[in-house]
């Protein structure tokens, strides 16, 4: 090899800039390796793809429901078992969707609000090395959707009791499976971004104060992207 003393200015810059890919390589090649534990920070919204049961007696025929959208932080863990097989945690800041009003009650708009809780564990495959800059997964997980805060308008008690005391709603809590797809890109050996798409299959019964009860199906889509470090 040429000392570097006798190389001209553009050789000194073409090697210095080798040395510095091969570093990042290097670095690389551990980033999603056995042993290696990964946090991840983002935010992730989930989309409720609802089919909606008839609200029971006493209602009009063909009382459904909707429910929206909504955002929220979450954290994430991953640790890698092997260079290729890891699991995953996800937990977050509770999401707080709107329900409104669907079939026969279509355009009565909000008829009331739900917070809720849906940590899931993932058993992961990453494809490709560990070197690899961009490095696709598929996950499947187990999901727990805890439901709390509910509270109904005054659209829910006109509709359901009307002229009577406000009803009440409450969500039964579920387990749901959760399919996983993502991809993960290497900004050095340390940091990296995140994105992943996860359906999970939920179902749920709300229960109204005034004895009648609503089946869904949630059954919604997740979106996220976050930021991670490599620990």
């Amino acid at each position: 090899m040429k000392d570097t003393h006798t190389m001209k200015p553009s050789q000194k810059h073409l090697v210095v800039v080798a040395a510095a890919l091969l570093a990042l390589t290097a670095g690389a090649a551990n980033a999603q390796s056995a042993g290696s534990l990964q946090v991840k920070i983002g935010v992730n919204q989930i989309s409720p793809q609802v089919e909606s049961g008839n609200l029971s007696a006493p209602s009009q025929p063909n009382t459904k429901i909707d429910v929206k959208s909504a955002t929220s932080a979450i954290l994430t863990a991953n640790y890698m078992l092997t260079d290729h097989l890891s699991v995953e945690g996800y937990v977050g800041l509770p999401y707080k969707h709107e329900i409104v009003g669907d079939g026969t009650i279509a355009g009565v708009g909000k008829i009331g609000t739900v917070k809720q809780v849906s940590p899931t564990v993932f058993a992961q495959y990453r494809f490709l090395e560990t070197k690899s800059q961009v490095r696709p997964y598929v996950g499947l997980g187990l999901t727990y959707a805890k439901f709390f805060g509910e509270e109904g308008s005054g659209t829910l008690t006109a509709l359901t009791n009307p002229g009577g005391t406000p009803t009440r709603h409450k969500v039964d809590a579920a387990w749901g499976l959760s399919p996983q797809i993502g991809t993960t890109l290497l900004i050095n050996d340390k940091w990296f971004v995140d994105a992943s798409v996860i359906k999970t299959f939920l179902k749920t019964t709300t229960h109204l104060s005034t004895g009648q009860s609503i089946t869904t199906k949630l059954d919604p889509l997740a979106f996220n992207l976050s930021i991670g470090y490599r620990y």
